[in-house]
């Protein structure tokens, strides 16, 4: 069959090359030059930087996308285990580093924090059973009433009463950690696909077993890396790519995708994958089309505001992942979904990633490049720039007390993305980095499936659609799409 796929972030590189592997004529389009949507990557001066995701978590569903395409990915794409996941750093100069290996962890929550690690350690083996019971069940699968009446349904069903998952995240883990700085540590697990701690479910306790259980990975070339050798492998089996290529429309007749309209010009298809986000998909691209209203309103994740600096000097302290927490956490977060919410909180949570510790070329000599990050209301049609300036002079204010020296000075370069920079250069509905929210019981159940009850042959992956955003999960959103196709049309 001819099939379009419409953007060629992580989900859209991902279904493009298994389907072209199983036989299909695959044609990629994308708006911009170049490949990966978010998961991009730029040059500011001699610093390089990863644009988006920074945290590799559930490598194997690279390989395994490989190995579903008949090829091993070590030929040409490798990646390292991390030593330590994060380091953490409070504002009364008490640090925590989350070691891999479980024994070193414990030795650092003892020596640091001065409590026992046990509770740490049940809640992880918590995570871990809850993502052996419900990972398969609500990641791996379409969401389709057929697919939840089996053994492993019932199962799952049985037992999660005694995970209490009506309960909040923040609940969850105050139940089990009575360390306030350790609940901060789990509860900032619900920022992992953009959500409130004190509203998302406890079923995001199954978070932390992605990165203490699996492992967090760096990949040799860093984060573009993953979108490198994705676009080489989906080109090996034959996808066509046209960048620079706007969808302008998705056209249907008789509620059956025929193609796609681009420069103007009718594109005929079998089938069309969207994976650009939802709302624009439903809003540009299917205007006269009848939009699940009801999903489209619901509450959008958190969007970032990213400062991306080339740094002079060096940080022994600082890791490849680091989080400057905030004193008022649950304040950040009522701060961050607030309706009204105008400025940049005072004192925020703050993220930086420097790549250059894991590839030194990323950054010149005795310098580093800092990936700096905070949580931002998603965009509203607001003016960034005093939100910009003020939060900007928050975080150097921040990191500076923390680290006991100036850094506002050693910046020898900037550039700043905002909401409405991500919203318009990745087509994220308002900048939301995750589609909509998980601040919901209902959350898993809330997204969009991965094909269209009303039109056939559209289908859709990606982080706004089943099971949600971030790497892993748009690796799981594009095998459920790749394999719904497969079973509805031979090749």
């Amino acid at each position: 069959m001819k099939i379009c796929v419409v953007g060629s972030g992580i989900a859209g590189l991902s279904v493009a090359a298994r389907l072209a592997a199983r036989g299909h004529a695959v044609h990629v389009y994308e708006s911009a030059e170049t490949p990966g949507g978010k998961l991009s990557s730029f040059f500011l001066n001699d610093f390089r930087f990863d644009r988006g995701p920074s945290l590799f978590t559930m490598p194997h569903l690279v390989d395994d996308l490989f190995r579903d395409c008949g090829e091993e990915a070590s030929a040409s794409f490798n990646y390292k285990k991390l030593a330590i996941h994060c380091a953490y750093f409070w504002n009364d100069k008490t640090q925590l580093r989350a070691y891999a290996d479980e024994e070193q962890f414990t030795a650092e929550i003892k020596r640091q924090l001065k409590t026992d690690p046990q509770p740490v350690l049940d809640l992880l083996h918590r995570s871990e059973k809850l993502y052996q019971l419900t990972g398969r069940l609500f990641l791996e699968r379409s969401l389709e009433l057929k697919r939840f009446l089996d053994r492993d349904t019932f199962k799952a069903l049985v037992r999660l009463p005694f995970y209490k998952l009506s309960k909040t995240l923040h609940e969850a883990n105050s139940e089990m950690i009575s360390h306030p700085k350790l609940q901060q540590y789990f509860n900032r697990f619900a920022t992992y696909n953009g959500s409130d701690p004190y509203r998302a479910p406890a079923m995001l306790q199954i978070i932390p077993h992605f990165e203490h259980g699996i492992g967090a990975f760096f990949p040799t070339g860093g984060m573009y890396a993953i979108t490198q050798a994705i676009v080489e492998l989906a080109k090996r089996k034959g996808v066509v790519f046209h960048f620079a290529s706007p969808v302008e429309e998705i056209c249907v007749e008789n509620q059956q995708a025929i193609g796609i309209k681009t420069k103007g010009e009718r594109v005929l298809y079998d089938l069309i994958i969207s994976n650009m986000d939802m709302t624009p998909t439903y809003r540009r691209l299917l205007p006269k089309q009848a939009a699940p209203e009801k999903l489209l309103r619901q509450e959008k994740s958190s969007s970032a505001l990213i400062f991306y600096w080339g740094v002079r000097g060096s940080f022994p302290e600082l890791h490849l992942h680091n989080i400057f927490f905030s004193d008022a956490y649950r304040e950040e977060f009522q701060h961050l979904f607030a309706v009204d919410a105008q400025t940049a909180f005072p004192d925020p949570t703050v993220y930086i990633n420097i790549s250059s510790k894991e590839k030194p070329d990323d950054a010149p000599a005795g310098c580093e490049n800092w990936f700096v990050m905070i949580n931002v209301p998603n965009h509203d049609g607001r003016d960034w720039s005093n939100y910009v300036r003020d939060a900007r002079e928050n975080i150097i204010k921040k990191i500076s007390a923390r680290l006991n020296v100036s850094i506002a000075p050693l910046i020898s370069a900037e550039y700043v993305w905002t909401p409405e920079g991500i919203e318009t250069q990745t087509s994220s509905f308002r900048g939301s980095l995750y589609g909509n929210s998980s601040n919901s019981k209902y959350a898993a159940f809330l997204r969009h499936q991965n094909f269209s009850k009303t039109i056939s042959g559209l289908y859709f992956c990606g982080g706004s659609v089943h099971p949600g955003g971030g790497i892993p999960l748009c690796l799981y959103s594009a095998k459920i799409t790749a394999d719904l196709i497969g079973e509805k049309y031979a090749v």
